[in-house]
This record gives structure tokens, C-alpha cells and sequence, in this order.
């Protein structure tokens, strides 16, 4: 399966990069949305590139988060640049 990386803003304001998979909800109301890997992006003031951290990173070392979708203000694709830098950090967070 091809991976769906995103940019995901959601309502509380948090900014996430994060591989998206669209889930069945069983009952209206229940995570309808899994992220794979989130990350936390946050402007950097010495640099083009967000700083990116584990989403939830001081709380958890789960890898899969399941969200409603009406969390979610909007997913778009994010640059090449920040793809590959997430990347390098997912990939060797995974092993």
C-alpha cells in the first residue's frame, strides 16, 4: 500500500505530519482516522524547516493514533523537503 503522508491541522491548532489511513467507524462518533508515526511540526525561527518531535511524544511511545475526522481543519501535501525529513526521523524511530 502506498504511504498517504500528510499535513493535518486540527482544531486545537496542533500542525501534524503524519502517514493517513481512512478507517470504518462502527458507530457515528467513534475514530474514524488512523495516523501512522505523527509528528508535531512547529515554526522554526532560525530556519526554513518546521522542527518536527514525536506527536504526544512526552505522554506515549504508541506509533498509532486513532482520531475522528472532525478533529481535522484540513490535510494537505506537504513540501518534498519536510517528506524526506520526516522520513529520516520515522523510519529510525521505527527501529
Amino acid at each position: 500500500m502506498e504511504q498517504e503522508i500528510k499535513v493535518i491541522v486540527l482544531q486545537s491548532g496542533d500542525i501534524l505530519i503524519s502517514q493517513v489511513e481512512e478507517v470504518p467507524a462502527l458507530d457515528i462518533g467513534d475514530p474514524n482516522c488512523k495516523l501512522i508515526a505523527p509528528y508535531s511540526l512547529e515554526e522554526s525561527t532560525d530556519s526554513t524547516t518546521p522542527n518536527i518531535s514525536p506527536w504526544l511524544g512526552s505522554y506515549t511511545d504508541d506509533n498509532e493514533v486513532m482520531l475522528c475526522s472532525d478533529k481535522i481543519v484540513t490535510i494537505v501535501e506537504p513540501h518534498k523537503s519536510l517528506v524526506d525529513e520526516y522520513l529520516k526521523r520515522a523510519i529510525t524511530t521505527d527501529d
